[in-house]
Parts: structure tokens; sequence; C-alpha cells
């Protein structure tokens, strides 16, 4: 592995936490009960119509497009994503879901995790692959799903597109597509709700 390249992180996966150019801040000072609506419905439809329109003009060859959503809320948003620059484009973005759970570095410190099913039906060598989560928070999810892609072949490059960046990165990875970012405290929970798993759609913030 010495002098082997490395897939290439396009955009800074890697860089500084403080840079991204996509991010609409929410002050945690604007926020007064317990349980905050952060997004409603129609505001998380608006947000993936935006990210969409940020991946479309950040990707110069759609033909070697992917997304893979991280299980579980990563998932929906990413089959979200690709029907939208599906119709945009007239072409089937492919969609892949991935479990990082038996990757994660804190793996023996937990109880045993629920595994959710993998499955990434294309080779993603040589593809740009689009990480869709829900919530960024430390990064250590991210840095899972990246070693889970391994498994599946070398991308020629990696980004990360979620819907809420919260802060607080113990890792220096920050999001490509950011929809929006919340400042929250350490102990704070940001709840998403997804009607694909039978809720009333919405993300709120649940104050510690």
């Amino acid at each position: 592995m010495g002098g082997e390249a490395q897939p290439q992180q396009c955009g800074g996966l890697f860089a500084s936490v403080f840079n991204s150019k996509h991010v609409q801040d929410f002050s945690v000072s604007t926020l007064t009960s317990q349980n905050t609506p952060v997004l409603n419905a129609d505001e998380i439809q608006e947000v993936l119509q935006r990210l969409a329109g940020e991946i479309i003009h950040n990707k110069v060859n759609f033909d070697q497009l992917v997304l893979v959503g991280i299980q579980r809320g990563g998932v929906h948003l990413a089959e979200r994503l690709s029907r939208i620059l599906s119709e945009k484009f007239s072409r089937q973005i492919p969609v892949g879901r991935l479990d990082v759970n038996m990757y994660r570095d804190d793996l023996g410190q937990r109880a045993a995790p629920p595994v959710h099913p993998t499955s990434i039906p294309f080779d993603i060598t040589g593809k740009a692959v689009v990480l869709v989560d829900d919530v960024l928070f430390k990064g250590r999810t991210v840095r899972a799903a990246m070693d889970a892609l391994n498994d599946f072949g070398r991308p020629r490059c990696i980004e990360l597109a979620v819907l809420i960046d919260r802060g607080h990165r113990e890792l220096p990875i920050r999001a490509d597509f950011v929809g929006k970012s919340v400042t929250t405290g350490p102990c704070d929970k940001v709840d998403v709700r997804l009607r694909e798993d039978g809720d009333a759609e919405g993300v709120y913030l649940v104050c510690a």
C-alpha cells in the first residue's frame, strides 16, 4: 500500500469541516422548546430539490454518477434524490443501500447493532459515488461507510450529501451537499421522521 494511490475524495470530503459552501444556519439560540421543528414535509422536499440541483451543478459526467444511501434514513433520501435526478435527465440514476454497523470503529463498545440489508447491484469502480445520509454528526458513520465501500470496488471519487449537519465532528469529515446546518448541543438529538417509515414527516431538534 506504500505507493498505491487512494481514491480521490471529490470536493474535499476529508477537508476542513468549516469550509462547506452549501450550508443554511439554524442557531440553537433560537430554540425555545424541548422538541423544536427544524423542517416540515414540504421543506424536506424543497431541500432535496436544492441538493439535486447542487449535485447537477457539480457533475460533469452523469453517466458515472451513482447514489449510495446509508441505512436507514439515508436510503430513503437517496431514493428520492434519484427520482428527482432521473426526471431531470430522463435516465435512471442507480441507487445502492449500505449498512455500516459492522464497519464502525466502536463496534466492540456497543451492544450487537441491528443489521439492515446492504444492496449495491452495480460496480462502483470508476464511478462518482454520492453517499447520502440523514444526519451528519461526529463523522464516524461516514468513515465506516467509506470503509464498507471498499468491498464493492474503487470509486473515482466519493462525495457526501446530508439532510442535516449538526456539527460536533470528531473526524476531519465534511459534507459536500448540506440541506440544513443546525447548531446543537452535544447531548441533543436530531429526530428525522420520513414517510417511508410510516411517520408523519418532519425533522425535530430534541434538546437535552
